[in-house]
């Protein structure tokens, strides 16, 4: 074995039509010589995804190269709120994030982790427009001129952070984010929503990780199917992120007794005060 552990996050939010199919999925894709750590986060949603979560997890025992861990939300608070949690949680030497829907395929994890484990990267990015798409990744059925503003609007929030950043990323928003878990070691993460993106590539990039872009394959889904993007909230948000990740301190406080001890704090990514996600309220154990 690479001696390598990756965690899977997967935050979940009225997911109910495609979780219990995607959890199937991650399950079945197995990593090489790695073990597994499966972490679902759901956010005590109203559809029934609870249900289908904790059934997966009574049906899925953990073994040797797997184990399942759940995270009981007592409502929800956003996705980046959610993958904070599962991050404090996670226990893996590489940390995968993944969404609960089917816009993103299992299939690519080779393709983005063999960088890691290789010690090529410490960081890899899974680019939508590095694929067959390029930049008209959403084609929403029958609703050609939203999926045209979402598109150029994705193009403009990308411009604006590679502007920020002096990068030439492809795809900054992409879901698919793979890195070390050291790389997380002491970098204080607040978002809660969309805009957590925005602050995790960003933090990464000022911390001397910068992402390794691979294309991904990528199928877009439209709001009726359940997109949770809010057009008018969300891309202040995103605004304040690109500038708040640039400019602002990246490091959390260590308290005095951690330097005396040469520590850092215990999780992988320390959160700020007031905006600690809860523990895990639920776990799977070997039988």
């Amino acid at each position: 074995m690479n001696g390598m552990k990756v965690s899977i996050l997967i935050a979940v939010y009225n997911e109910a039509c495609t979780v219990g199919e995607l959890l199937e999925r991650v399950w079945e894709e197995r990593i090489p010589e790695s073990s597994r750590e499966i972490i679902i986060i759901e956010s005590n949603s109203t559809d029934g995804s609870r249900a289908i979560v904790s059934d997966f997890a009574q049906r899925h025992p953990s073994g040797p190269d797997c184990t399942v861990r759940l995270i009981f939300e007592p409502g929800p608070r956003g996705k980046g709120h959610a993958i904070r949690a599962g991050i404090s949680a996670a226990t893996g030497e590489v940390i995968l994030i993944q969404d609960a829907d089917l816009e993103y395929d299992v299939s690519d994890y080779p393709l983005l982790l063999q960088p890691i484990f290789d010690g090529r990267a410490a960081f890899v990015l899974g680019s939508r427009h590095l694929g067959t798409n390029r930049w008209l990744i959403r084609q929403f059925a029958r609703r050609g001129v939203q999926a045209a503003f979402m598109n150029v609007g994705g193009m403009l929030f990308h411009a604006l952070f590679n502007i920020v950043f002096a990068s030439r990323l492809t795809d900054p928003t992409s879901m698919f984010k793979v890195f070390r878990a050291d790389c997380l070691r002491g970098l204080r993460l607040t978002c809660n929503r969309f805009d957590f993106d925005y602050e995790l590539l960003g933090k990464l990039m000022r911390a001397g990780f910068p992402p390794l872009e691979v294309p991904v394959s990528y199928r877009s889904r439209g709001f009726e199917e359940g997109k949770k993007i809010r057009v008018l909230r969300d891309p202040p948000g995103w605004v304040w992120a690109i500038f708040n990740a640039r400019f602002s301190g990246i490091r959390a406080e260590i308290p005095q007794a951690a330097h005396r001890h040469e520590t850092c704090a215990p999780s992988p990514a320390s959160i700020a005060p007031g905006h600690s996600p809860p523990a895990a309220a639920y776990s799977r154990s070997p039988r």
